[in-house]
């Protein structure tokens, strides 16, 4: 049973923000103080991802635990009321983020999912460093070519072993 009115139960729900959250407010202001520069809610790609960066082709989604579901999560509980709807709407949910990251993946952009649990303040640190390794590595990774011929690929050594004399 809820504890709160039709009416009230109603003001809340209408009052949760689907832009400029909390957590997305922490993720920018982190990326923005490393040097990261990005767009917000990108109406041109699919799912308008919470934060695009062009440079990097990445698109990184805020999602609250419960909207989403996170699976394993403390702040994911079915309500005790209305079951059968909120299942069915995080079950939505997860298969509209699921097809949308797809979708992504195949124009070509890396796709990160920070959750709202990783920036609680025992975890924050971690995970915005994190991030920002991950954002460093694509980038790297993108732009990095590397070209040997055939003679050093099959002559190649590994670090711990010494290199065997004929």
């Amino acid at each position: 049973m809820d504890t709160l009115s039709r009416q009230q139960r109603h003001d809340n729900m209408a009052a949760i923000k689907g832009r400029d959250t909390k957590p997305e407010m922490i993720v920018r202001k982190y990326l923005w103080r490393c040097g990261f520069r990005y767009r917000v809610n990108s109406p041109r790609l699919p799912g308008h991802p919470d934060i695009v960066l062009r440079k990097y082709r990445t698109c990184i989604f805020v999602n609250g635990c419960f909207w989403h579901g996170h699976e394993g999560c403390r702040y994911y509980v079915v309500p005790k009321t209305h079951t059968d709807f909120w299942i069915k709407k995080v079950a939505r949910n997860k298969e509209r983020d699921r097809r949308e990251q797809q979708q992504l993946a195949r124009m070509g952009w890396h796709c990160i999912t920070v959750w709202e649990c990783e920036l609680k303040k025992n975890k924050r640190e971690r995970t915005l460093s994190s991030l920002a390794y991950t954002l460093n590595r694509i980038y790297l990774k993108d732009r990095t070519v590397t070209y040997q011929s055939p003679e050093e690929e099959t002559g190649l050594c590994m670090a711990a072993e010494p290199e065997v004399e004929d």
